[in-house]
């Protein structure tokens, strides 16, 4: 007889999430967290249903949290993999979690129909709000976005640069504190 422990070790559990850098111009737009000891700022996006094709769990995400409907958008392709395996807070060991960051392009008559908000339901039923910002992709660098994109984001030639490689470097607890 096996004994199977109560919860999970640390990264014994991989979770897909799925964001998506869009550009209306020079322009993304980021999701802004803040919080009492740190403010950050995320791609719009997030976890893949069990069994959900990622095409479909995008298109979702990106629907809840922006308002966007993708066949209003150009692009969808890939840009980005960011394999994470950082320990964070609270008492559920951290899954290991793979980032697939896509990328998309929309007018600014569709940018002008986007939520500015967006609310992110808590574990105890209350929600967080993230503030939709629009930013200068090249002024990304110094912002505390996870996964950490910002550098490889600002370094990018223009919004619809090709990029050589599509996995960035690991996210660990050797290179990221998680705030």
């Amino acid at each position: 007889m096996t004994n199977t422990p109560a919860t999970p070790a640390p990264f014994s559990r991989i979770k897909i999430r799925t964001g998506a850098l869009v550009f209306c111009g020079d322009d993304v737009a980021l999701i802004r967290r803040d919080r009492a000891d740190s403010t950050h700022y995320t791609p719009p996006g997030g976890n893949v249903e069990d069994g959900e094709d990622l095409d479909v769990a995008l298109a979702r995400e990106l629907a809840e949290e922006l308002g966007l409907d993708t066949a209003l958008a150009e692009g969808g392709d890939l840009l980005w993999v960011v394999d994470q395996c950082v320990t964070r807070p609270g008492p559920t060991p951290p899954p290991r979690k793979l980032h697939l960051i896509y990328r998309f392009h929309i007018s600014p008559d569709v940018r002008a129909t986007l939520a500015e908000q967006e609310l992110d339901e808590l574990p105890d039923g209350s929600h967080e709000v993230g503030v939709i910002e629009w930013i200068d992709y090249r002024k990304t660098a110094e912002l505390p976005i996870f996964p950490p994109i910002g550098s490889a984001l600002a370094a990018l030639a223009g919004p619809r640069a090709a990029v050589a490689n599509a996995a960035l470097d690991a996210v660990t607890d050797a290179n990221y504190t998680w705030v």
